[in-house]
């Protein structure tokens, strides 16, 4: 799927996230992870700022997304919150940032929609500072067989619907990146993913 097209589909789905912040299925899963960060914060494919009411006050957020319907939204919500937020419209893929830059980098639910997801684990590595974290709740591939077939089922119609793979090995895509595994949870069946990691 092309760059443009990509986006398009998450201009379209920006509504459908800001309503989740009334109503959000993952709250519980996000609090238990995401309150953990601290410092200069990066998130990648920020969204609607789903995540913001688990930051600390003191911290300073940097979001990224490539959608700027996405990015509206986040810019509204974040009018709520007392810590200092500047957000770039970019393509985490294409991002170019200093190194050792960040004290946490957060990521929830984007890995499903990168061409290259290794490769941004890789970008991670080198933007987060050496003592930094980098906390990520993702979905992907079912620990349960018959939700596992499903998810394969389905993948090729969820890409073309939403831009989204429902079949990606997160675990996987971990063990071939350049970031250190620290902890990990699986929820709902095995298909949602916590992620403790830091830089090697």
């Amino acid at each position: 799927m092309n760059q443009k097209s990509l986006i398009k589909k998450f201009d379209k789905q920006a509504e459908k996230y800001d309503k989740r912040r009334k109503n959000d299925p993952l709250y519980r899963f996000r609090k238990r992870i995401f309150q953990e960060t601290a410092g200069n914060v990066l998130e990648v494919a920020i969204g609607s700022g789903l995540n913001f009411p688990f930051y600390r006050r003191d911290i300073e957020l940097t979001g990224v997304d490539f959608s700027s319907e996405m990015l509206k939204r986040a810019a509204y919500a974040a009018k709520d919150y007392p810590f200092q937020t500047t957000l770039i419209q970019n393509d985490v893929e294409r991002l170019d940032l200093n190194e050792n830059s960040f004290d946490t980098i957060i990521s929830s639910t984007s890995f499903c929609a990168y061409q290259e997801p290794v490769g941004v684990l890789n970008k991670f590595q080198k933007w987060c500072k050496p003592d930094g974290k980098i906390l990520m709740l993702e979905h992907g591939i079912s620990e349960n067989k018959l939700l596992a077939g499903m998810q394969k089922m389905v993948d090729p119609l969820a890409l073309k619907a939403v831009g989204c793979h429902q079949n990606r090995n997160i675990s996987a895509i971990i063990e071939k990146s350049d970031v250190n595994l620290i902890r990990e949870e699986r929820y709902l069946a095995g298909s949602l993913y916590l992620i403790w990691a830091k830089p090697c």
